[in-house]
């Protein structure tokens, strides 16, 4: 059985970690993930693009609306999730219109970020 671990940051901490404490997390994040691919644990692991990259997505009388901002009603939650890959937003906002569910709900569409660190 899989999990999916959605991990959320608080908008007040946001942008207050210096340069080298974000370094040292994502370190402290690099050796997590390899003691879990080490004992198996871990399928697939990323971090994602800032919130402010994301566009929800609602198709109402079959018309696409589209908001920037994951800011989806406060009454909505997550209820599942496909992992796409498209060559650029517009490419993968046109995949997720045709998701089922966003007919019902909403679908938020954002790119995921790759975190490194410098050499």
């Amino acid at each position: 059985m899989r999990y999916l671990c959605l991990i959320y940051n608080s908008a007040d901490r946001d942008g207050t970690l210096t340069r080298a404490e974000g370094h040292q997390l994502v370190a402290a994040h690099f050796r997590f993930d390899e003691e879990l691919r080490a004992d198996g644990t871990m399928i697939h692991a990323d971090a994602l693009q800032p919130p402010e990259t994301a566009t929800v997505l609602r198709v109402r009388d079959n018309q696409l609306q589209a908001t920037d901002g994951p800011y989806a009603e406060t009454k909505e939650h997550l209820a599942g999730f496909y992992v796409i890959e498209a060559p650029d937003d517009e490419a993968a906002k046109e995949i997720a219109a045709r998701i089922p569910s966003v007919c019902f709900g909403a679908v938020e569409v954002r790119p995921v970020r790759l975190l490194t660190l410098p050499e």
